[in-house]
């Protein structure tokens, strides 16, 4: 006969242990059951106070009884040390998910680990208590770390490198930014010529890709216009002169972009291009081409690690051609 899954208080007298010892013929109190949780470890020093769980398994052959009994602490202790894993595609992760925070590199690593075909014993730290106790452990400063195979390969970037992947420095100079903006200004221009005017190309598109680039580049500036003003003082020749042209500069370059976009006031668009775009383009021929100077460029906002040079001088020789044809353009009209 076999009985499962009791609980007995000994508190409370629940269980005669002296009735059981004289009953059966053989016990074995199992401690660290392989079939238990990792995360639930047996109190080792006094097993017969409190509360325990116990699951009896008795097996009656005879003349002789045998009988097993798994005994568990009903107090949780947690242990913060992988289980070992199989040389298959096992690995185990500890992560952050608490009730009003889950780390997203967690869930990054979790992700990057399924698709490359693991299983993953997903272990979660649900306190900043837990998480403290789990750092110390290991010696590890940060969260998330995974454990393949039972070596420790660390956090999500450590991952990446296990797998041969690009980890993305992000003090590095780029010009991912620069190319992300131009590139979605173009699309959005394209397709307002397409549902205007029924054409993909034509001047209107062009026209439309220099304004929007202006509005959006104006964007990344007003996120942090005080970071945007200190690192165009770096080589912005008005600016360095009166230091408030750092300030407008953004909200300059958003409003001629808008009334590019309508068409309307090209006599209060253009004149605004022409000034910041003609500013532009003298001061970065003077910090980069004369002078060589190695600086970020302030186009996509404070921070950047876009480096000031061919780009920049783009953005202001592009406001210099869309303000003087525009202006051309009115004057054609009229």
């Amino acid at each position: 006969m076999i009985f499962k899954n009791r609980i007995f208080d000994l508190a409370e007298g629940g269980l005669n242990r002296l009735h059981l010892l004289q009953d059966i013929d053989a016990i074995a109190f199992i401690l660290n059951h392989a079939r238990n949780s990792p995360y639930l470890p047996f109190n080792t020093v006094e097993p017969f106070n409190g509360r325990f769980f116990f699951q009896l398994h008795v097996l009656d052959v005879y003349p002789i009884q045998v009988c097993s009994i798994s005994a568990m602490n009903a107090t949780q202790q947690r242990n913060f040390a992988p289980t070992e894993s199989a040389p298959d595609k096992t690995a185990t992760l500890f992560r952050m998910v608490m009730e009003k925070h889950t780390c997203p590199y967690g869930i990054k690593s979790k992700d990057l680990l399924e698709r490359k075909g693991f299983t993953v014993e997903d272990c979660h730290l649900t306190t900043r208590e837990e998480t403290d106790a789990f750092r110390d452990q290991h010696g590890v400063p940060t969260t998330p770390q995974t454990w393949i195979n039972g070596e420790r390969i660390g956090g999500y970037d450590d991952l990446r490198k296990h797998f041969n992947l690009k980890v993305i420095d992000h003090s590095e100079t780029t010009y991912r930014p620069v190319v992300a903006i131009f590139s979605v200004a173009a699309l959005m221009a394209l397709a307002t010529s397409w549902f205007a005017l029924g054409e993909l190309l034509t001047l209107r598109a062009f026209e439309l890709l220099v304004a929007i680039s202006m509005c959006l580049l104006a964007v990344q500036k007003l996120q942090d216009v005080e970071s945007f003003s200190t690192m165009f003082l770096n080589y912005d020749l008005l600016a360095q002169r009166w230091v408030p042209y750092g300030y407008i500069y953004s909200f300059a370059e958003a409003f001629a972009g808008t009334l590019m976009i309508s068409g309307a006031l090209v006599w209060v668009s253009s004149p605004i291009s022409l000034f910041i775009g003609g500013i532009g383009v003298v001061s970065i021929i003077k910090a980069v081409y004369i002078e060589k100077r190695e600086l970020k460029c302030a186009c996509v906002g404070g921070g950047s690690n876009v480096p000031l040079g061919f780009v920049s001088l783009t953005e202001s020789l592009m406001m210099v051609a869309m303000g003087t044809w525009m202006a051309a353009k009115a004057m054609l009209v009229n």
